[in-house]
């Protein structure tokens, strides 16, 4: 994935003149990542010769095509008699032969006997097929697919079969509102009402359909199985049509094996190219993994397919003999029984972190609402992961931009319904969490390295509604000693709501207000909406008039510009971020925007996208993409609802299948502008996401309220982004949404000061929340909690560089660490910061004592260093007022270093190291430290990495690469755990001053000034 900043640099290189409309910097070049294809001509979806004819014993290597110099020297000759013969025989071989037997496959087909397939790797290459990401252009995606009339209607339900089903294992055959028996039958499924007090209401919850499908039910069957140099290719043949209309009789399944623990199954069509999402930019795989953990198992006698982990019995994931697989042009569905009912993910929804399996359902579409229980919120992530019985994990992932439906039902089973494109599932194996995530990552691209100042404290609110009340504000929270390190200001900044301006009247001296905060060391971000006033007179607004002569709007489904209506007076357009020349657009305006005050990141809001209107001014057009036969639960009850037409027009589609990719595409857009215009890491923080923001983007949790629960429920939804790949997460620390109060102000801001992106923020209309107004104990609140996190900076830190190296989390749930222990499998109260600290906030009004649960091991209290040690238990912990509890696992050590009241002043403190014993008095840690800023630090090796360990007597710090920025020299050293009183300190062999507690059992070497650039040994006896 660093390809893209590759681009950047040599972009850079070639654009050294400046920049204008007329340069285009394509879209597709500096975010497709994928090689040259191979095989332009070559796709997936396409049906070719491979269609029951593949040729399965041919390797690719005999596979030669003419040279066009083999015959620059050949003369014409009168051919012979037995090369007339041989052009026959060769038309007999290569053109009767195949078409004879595509006849026949048309006709009775057969499967060899032996295709109950354990698949595992062949060395033999049986085929070879070019694997690219097919997007299918918005002309051909308005083409009416017409349902194929060979299709027969199923066969009468026989209930004598539909006894056999428990409540809980019955598959929704009728998942619209208006079922009955007459329609529920004549899709050839079982009608059983289920007793029920519950009066009649249009929308009921989730439960035991009363209309299923019956078992055994006959959608697809394989008709075609081939062994290819990556996995294998199946063709499946569809019995009866469906209730959707325009169903594919013949689909196409691609397996491939990927890598040891991955596995990729695909359905498409094979005669037509259907919507692909273009982003995020999956690894092409053409070779099958030496060997593999998985194997997947498929049978002529049974509908589906199963995949099982080596050594173990039980499926991860299990279609068999469920029959409702559905392929239509509008309507795609996928069962599967599920080995338990421990699953976590299927975002972006408020729920806790384990999700129940009692009949539930996930409705994934972007919106903006404020987040509420079974609501589709901003952002769409079908990927979820699941602990299994013996402790093992997987995890799941459908790479799918439409809008759809997942359901968790009581069997436990899942069921994926979409409503376009194709079922591209990733399959990952772990085998523990973290495994998981890192081969997840892996397909949708590690996290990005954020600069190290957007780890500090940011403060923000929209209705400051001056430059002098924001600086008013910011001042008197730095005067009472908060660590501040960014200021935020929200659209209030901008003249008439319009992006790229600001204010020059209520902000007039904003630029110079800037520039002084990078003199003290601090940071300032903006609010960017994606919405282009389209109301201000011709000439007076550039980035109206440059987006309409660059043509990089959003056309409705007759080829106009397509207006809405957000914050702007008047009315709104909206820039197409898939458009090659928008690059070039965002570029300018942001650049433009930049020159006037330079401003150091990019909050894009509102980029679901939203709308205040529910389309545009006239609503939308009559069509299937705006009604679609399924219809998912969207909030609204209209897939338009609060935002532009699905009929609208991208480059890369129609806004039906692209609509989840809008904020996602403008979020890799602004990080790569961004980038390019400060020549510095990009922070970017984004409402939307989909699968791969984290590798562009941060995320906020949105409109939250003001309320003791929605605090609560901000733990569950930053441990579900960690699992999606985006680390740089938080919630509007106080609450967004109406007024709070200082007990929970107080509160919030000590959990908010753990989020790792820690804002305050709140509405227009809200009370001020930062901590100065809200009195004296939530100033010392937040000074004691945000004290404790500008402290473990370094630790932080060194986090993101492992997320970005390697895939890892930043905050963690707890059974991420111990997947042995069922009773962390459902806490969602408390959290981690990587392996070694533990959060364990105040979540509840008037409480001064907690009872988190410590798994087995020992525990360190961060502030008075008292050891907790633990078998896996609950304990009674005190909780004042001004303090968090927080904890410290035993065996880690921890990197750290002053809290002052910037990151920059903090950066320039002493390291210092804090052990923590385990119970065999040792512990390991480790230290990465860059400038803090430049791109490609990690990439160019511009870094120092140190591996920290501790044994009994003694902890020694190693280099394990000394680049060109170091850290500072070390100045204090803090074991705790150590259990026998201390006579002697070294270090490198010079004796020490210390100090030892006897009662708590800790050991303190401060006044040094150690240089870390070669090995240091500290000793004790």
């Amino acid at each position: 994935m660093t390809r893209i900043r590759d681009l950047l640099i040599a972009w850079r290189v070639r654009r050294a003149r400046q920049l204008n409309h007329s340069d285009s910097v394509s879209f597709e070049a500096f975010c497709n990542e994928a090689p040259p294809p191979r095989h332009p001509a070559t796709k997936e979806s396409s049906l070719s010769n491979e269609y029951k004819c593949s040729p399965k014993h041919a390797k690719a290597e005999e596979y030669v095509r003419f040279s066009a110099d083999s015959s620059s020297n050949s003369k014409c000759t009168r051919p012979s008699l037995a090369t007339i013969l041989l052009l026959i025989l060769l038309l007999a071989v290569f053109l009767i032969l195949p078409i004879i037997y595509l006849l026949h496959c048309f006709g009775v087909v057969n499967i060899d006997h032996d295709l109950l397939i354990q698949h595992s790797h062949h060395n033999n290459v049986k085929d070879k097929e070019h694997y690219t990401p097919s997007a299918k252009v918005h002309e051909e995606l308005q083409t009416p697919q017409f349902e194929k009339e060979s299709l027969p209607p199923p066969r009468k339900p026989d209930y004598k079969q539909c006894k056999l089903l428990k409540n809980e294992e019955k598959l929704d055959c009728y998942p619209e509102y208006g079922a009955n028996m007459r329609g529920c039958e004549a899709r050839g499924c079982c009608w059983v009402p289920v007793k029920s007090k519950t009066k009649k209401k249009k929308h009921l919850p989730l439960d035991v359909p009363y209309c299923y499908f019956p078992p055994n039910y006959e959608s697809y069957k394989y008709v075609n199985v081939t062994e290819t140099a990556y996995g294998l290719t199946a063709f499946l043949k569809r019995n009866y049509r469906s209730a959707y209309g325009s169903d594919l009789e013949i689909i196409k399944m691609i397996v491939k094996y990927e890598t040891e623990n991955r596995l990729h199954i695909k359905f498409v069509d094979p005669l037509h190219n259907r919507f692909e999402p273009p982003y995020p930019e999956v690894p092409i795989v053409d070779k099958a993994a030496s060997d593999f953990s998985y194997s997947l198992q498929l049978n002529e006698e049974n509908i589906g397919f199963r995949i099982i982990r080596k050594g173990e019995k039980s499926a991860i994931f299990d279609s068999f003999n469920l029959g409702n697989m559905v392929f239509a042009d509008q309507f795609l569905q996928l069962t599967s029984k599920l080995p338990s009912h421990y699953i976590y993910g299927l975002g972006e929804h408020r729920s806790p972190l384990l999700l129940s399996t009692h009949w539930q359902q996930f409705t994934m579409f972007a919106h903006d609402g404020i987040p509420t229980e079974n609501m589709n919120l901003y952002g769409t992530h079908p990927f979820y992961m699941m602990m299994e019985y013996s402790g093992n994990s997987h995890g799941v992932f459908l790479l799918n931009s439409n809008a759809m439906d997942v359901i968790l039902q009581p069997a436990p089973a899942i069921t994926f319904r979409t409503i376009g494109g194709i079922l591209d599932f990733y399959f990952f194996m772990g085998p523990t969490p973290k495994d998981v995530v890192m081969q997840y990552l892996e397909v949708i691209g590690k996290p990005y390295m954020p600069p190290y100042w957007s780890l500090g404290f940011h403060l923000c609110r929209f209705g400051y509604t001056t430059l002098n009340n924001t600086e008013r504000v910011l001042q008197r929270n730095i005067d009472a000693g908060i660590p501040i390190q960014t200021q935020w200001n929200d659209l209030d900044y901008m003249n008439n709501s319009n992006d790229f301006t600001y204010d020059m009247v209520n902000f007039k001296g904003l630029p110079q207000f800037v520039k002084d905060l990078h003199k003290k060391g601090m940071n300032y971000i903006p609010l960017i909406d994606p919405g282009i006033s389209a109301s201000e007179q011709i000439g007076s607004y550039v980035p109206y008039d440059k987006g309409v002569e660059m043509d990089i709007f959003v056309k409705n489904s007759s080829g106009q510009i397509f207006i809405g209506k957000v914050w702007n007076h008047g009315t709104t357009v909206w820039p197409d971020f898939t458009h090659p020349h928008t690059v070039d657009y965002w570029l300018m305006m942001l650049k433009s925007m930049h020159d006037q005050f330079p401003f150091d990141g990019a909050w894009i809001d509102m980029n679901e996208p939203s709308n205040f209107m529910s389309g545009s001014f006239t609503g939308c057009p009559q069509s299937r993409f705006e009604n679609p036969p399924y219809l998912p639960d969207v909030y609204g009850g209209q897939l338009y609802s609060k935002t532009i037409c699905m009929t609208a027009k991208h480059f890369a589609g129609i806004h039906y299948n692209v609509h989840n990719l809008y904020g996602f595409t403008e979020a890799i857009v602004t990080s790569f502008v961004l980038a390019e215009i400060r020549n510095k890491r990009p922070v970017v923080i984004s409402r939307s996401s989909f699968p791969g923001l984290g590798h562009y983007a941060g995320h906020w949790s949105g409109d939250v309220r003001s309320k003791w629960y929605d605090m609560k429920y901000t733990i569950p939804q930053l441990l579900s982004f960690s699992m999606f790949g985006v680390p740089l997460m938080g919630a509007d620390i106080c609450g967004f949404n109406g007024n709070t109060t200082a007990p929970l102000c107080n509160r919030w801001m000590q959990l908010g000061a753990f989020y790792p992106f820690s804002r305050n923020h709140n509405t227009d209309d809200g009370l001020d929340q930062d901590p100065v107004a809200l009195g004296p104990l939530v100033v010392a609140s937040s000074k004691k909690a945000l004290n404790v996190r500008y402290a473990l900076l370094p630790y932080l830190y060194t986090l993101f560089w492992a997320a970005h190296v390697q895939g890892e989390t930043v905050a963690r749930p707890l059974f991420f660490e111990f997947v042995n222990d069922k009773t962390t499998y459902g806490i969602d109260e408390q959290f981690l910061w990587g392996s070694a600290v533990m959060i364990t906030p105040v979540l509840e009004e008037k409480k001064t004592a907690i009872y988190p649960y410590f798994p087995s091991g020992i525990w360190y209290d961060y502030y008075s260093k008292m050891a907790l040690e633990s078998k896996g238990e609950y304990f009674n912990i005190s909780a004042p007022l001004d303090t968090i509890p927080v904890f410290i696992r035993g065996g880690y050590i921890i990197p750290q270093q002053s809290a002052m009241l910037t990151t920059t002043q903090s950066r320039l403190t002493k390291i210092q190291l804090l052990g923590a014993s385990d119970l065999a008095e040792q512990a390991s840690g480790q230290l990465y430290w860059d400038d803090g800023d430049s791109l490609n630090s990690v990439e160019e090796r511009r870094y120092s990495l140190l591996n920290f360990t501790l044994k009994p007597g003694g902890l020694k710090s190693e280099v394990v690469w000394w680049g060109s920025e170091n850290p500072p020299n070390l100045g204090l050293v803090t074991i705790l755990g150590v259990k026998t009183p201390i006579h002697e300190v070294t270090i490198n062999q010079i004796a020490q001053e210390f100090q030892y507690d006897t009662i708590h059992k800790y050991l303190i070497i401060d006044n040094l000034d150690v240089s870390l650039q070669s090995s240091v040994t500290v000793s004790w006896k």
